[in-house]
This record gives structure tokens, sequence and C-alpha cells, in this order.
């Protein structure tokens, strides 16, 4: 997405819509919803956490819980965020393609979104740790990665097919990804650290791979760890380091599915885009549209496991279903009624996601901004502080993530891809 205008210093929260350096037209209710999303991984679920220690059994304590991932099968609300982003992501793409295929054509439109989906993907290896441990340790698909990814073959599909074909493409990706998992066969042997470690005492010693090629007996229709086509696919053929050793949650196959999360943010876009409908009606075809698309998740479900680690069909349709809710509630409020007193710090934070997500990282992986707030809050401080230690530090990470997001905003420094 391009970049906004420049403005002075006491830059106020923006108009409903607000005009691009390239004159695209911006829903300020999206750079609201992208920072409510990145507020949580960058801080608010730490400080949830920390908070929640000290109070099990309560209200915060179950919001604690809502903020960790399931381990597999199942869905928190922190296993919303990442596609949620994705989700963003399409509907923010609805308006900036539109504009970018009016003002300079189709081919243009096209290298503006390859070009962007590559640079992205590079910022993804390079936030993974680059090349710094040799190429064979190299994680080439990421959370940043799989963006890219769904971002691009999103775009592509969507300057490339009238709306009837695209909603065919979609429905292709999510209906042919459960068909190959649940009908393709796989080896039977389950990649998991503790079963590859058994098998291998038990047969002289023999590595993963020769273990797996070894495997002559086929299952299909598997969905657990290890132990499904996906993962299996990605031992075969994904290269470099796998999060989960053997194979990747942002893995090969399952980012078809992921294409699918961004396009239904491209079908919402469309209907945010739309000149035909008040406000408000758009808000309400939204949360209609959501909860439809969540109870056929839910219910898809029964057939395909909801699972983020593979993203699963039913996990598109249940995580796009909370989205669209979302979204409708986020239009509602922000653009429709204009109630925005409690938006700025998540708009200083979404208008500069992706600095914001990668200045963690860069200031250390073992804690960014928090290792920064414990260097004056930890020690004697913490021990002072007792109970209040944990969520103290919590709070003065939070508070230098906004401090860092609210500079840029005032300013005007925006870096968006």
């Amino acid at each position: 997405m391009p970049p906004p205008v420049t403005n002075d210093r006491a830059m106020p929260v923006p108009e409903t819509l607000s005009a691009a350096a390239d004159g695209t037209r911006r829903l300020v209710s999206l750079d609201v919803l992208r920072g409510f999303d990145m507020f949580w991984i960058v801080g608010g679920a730490s400080l949830v956490s920390a908070l929640g220690k000290a109070e099990e059994g309560t209200v915060l304590g179950t919001v604690r819980q809502q903020l960790s991932h399931v381990e597999w099968a199942g869905f928190h609300f922190y296993d919303m965020i990442f596609p949620l982003f994705v989700f963003i992501a399409g509907v923010s793409m609805v308006f900036s393609l539109s504009k970018a295929k009016e003002s300079g054509g189709r081919a243009q439109a096209l290298r503006r979104v390859l070009g962007r989906g590559l640079l992205l993907y590079l910022v993804g290896v390079f936030y993974s740790g680059g090349f710094k441990d040799g190429l064979e340790n190299v994680r080439w698909l990421g959370v940043l990665n799989r963006i890219a990814l769904a971002y691009t073959g999103a775009g592509v599909l969507f300057l490339l097919l009238p709306l009837r074909a695209l909603v065919a493409a979609w429905a292709g990706l999510l209906l042919g990804y459960w068909a190959m998992m649940a009908r393709v066969p796989i080896r039977d042997i389950r990649l998991q650290t503790e079963v590859v470690e058994r098998l291998s005492a038990e047969r002289g010693g023999k590595g993963a791979r020769e273990l797996y090629f070894a495997t002559t007996n086929r299952v299909r229709g598997m969905y657990e760890p290890g132990y499904n086509v996906a993962n299996h696919f990605d031992f075969e053929h994904l290269p470099g380091k796998k999060w989960d050793k053997y194979w990747d949650p942002e893995g090969i196959l399952s980012t078809f599915p992921a294409i699918g999360t961004c396009l239904l943010g491209a079908f919402a876009g469309l209907l945010l885009r739309r000149t035909d409908l008040p406000p408000t009606g758009k808000s309400v075809y939204l949360a209609i549209a959501g909860m439809v698309v969540l109870a056929i998740g839910l219910l898809w479900g029964h057939e395909f496991p909801i699972i983020k680690k593979i993203w699963s069909s039913s996990f598109v349709f249940v995580a796009g279903g909370w989205s669209l809710i979302l979204l409708a509630g986020f239009h509602q409020v922000v653009d429709v009624w204009k109630v925005r007193w409690w938006t700025p710090p998540f708009l200083w934070i979404g208008m500069n996601a992706l600095p914001v997500y990668l200045s963690a990282n860069i200031l250390g992986t073992n804690g960014g901004y928090r290792a920064i707030a414990e260097r004056v809050l930890g020690g004697p401080v913490k021990e002072w502080l007792g109970a209040g230690g944990p969520p103290a530090i919590a709070i003065g990470s939070l508070l230098l993530m906004l401090l860092f997001a609210r500079f840029l905003y005032r300013r005007g420094i925006f870096l968006r891809l």
C-alpha cells in the first residue's frame, strides 16, 4: 500500500477517506483495525499475560487464555491475529490496485503487485535471520513471507479475473485444498521429534529422511501434527530451516488457502468501495456476511478441523467470519459514527505496522522493547514491585513501542509495502 501524504507534526486523525500520495482513498477504520491487530502482537498480549498471572481464575485470566495459540485444533482470539492481517491486506488491496489499474493500466498494476510482494518477501527473510547461518538455515517461509505470497497471489487474481471468476477461484482454492488434504495418501509416519527419535532408536540410528522414505505403508485423511499432506510436503520439498523442525506452519501448500483469506478481504473491500450502498448498510452487510461465513466454518470444522498451523479451509472461514464482523464494527464506529477519541494509539501503529513489527525484531530477538524496559524496571525494581514487577515491565515495553509509533506518525513518516 502506498504511503499517505506527509502531514505536519500536529497531524489530526484523518477524515473517513484520506487522500494518499498516489490519489488512492483510504478508510480510516482499516488503519485503526490494522493497528488494533498489531497492538496484540507487539505488546498487548504480553501485558494481559503478565496481569493474568496474578489474576488466575478471573475474567482477566480467561482473556489471558484467549491471548495464546491453541496447541493444534481449535480457535482462540490470538489465532485470529495473523489471518486478520492477511484479510486487511486484501481489503486495502482493492482500493490501491483499483486506482493503480485505472491510472496506469493492468500491466503497471501487476508490476506493482509483483514488486511489492517480492520486497516484502525479502524483508520476511531478513526478519527471520537472513543468511547469517548459511543457506541451509534460511527460513524461506515465515509470517511476513506468507503475507507477501498471499498478497501477491490474491493481487494477481484480482487484476486478471472478473468478479465471478474471482469467486470461483477463491472457492476452488479452499475446496481443492480440502480435497487434497483428505484424499492424497501420505506415508504412515508422524514427523514429530519424539516419534522420530523413538523410531531411530528402534531401527539402528537411522535419520528422519531415511526413516521417512523407508516407510511404504500409506494412509489418507489425517490432520494431526506432522501427520498430514501439508507437513509431509514441506518435509520433502521445503529447503532451509523449518519452524517445527520437520515442517513449517507457514509452509508451501498452506499458502494457497492463505490466498483465500486475502481474497475474502478483497470481497469485503469491493463491498466497501461500492457507491450505491449507504455507509451503515455496508456495515450491516459485512456483519451478516461475517456471521454466515463463521457458521459455515464451524460446521465445516467437523469434517475438516479448524487448524491454524495448516491453515485449513475451515480455519479460513472461522477467522474470516470474525474478521468480517470486526471490520463491520470498526467501519461503523470509526467511519460512520466517527467515534474516534480512542483511536490515536491504534492509528499510530496501523499507519506504520511494518516498521513497528520490524523494530521489535531489530532491537533484539530476546525481548525487543521488553529488553529495554527491563534495563529500567528489572532487577531490584522488579523485586521491590513483587507481583507487580512483570506487569510493570510489560507496560513499559508497550509504552516504548507506542512512543516510537507516535514519533513516526507525528512527523509524517510512513513506511508501507
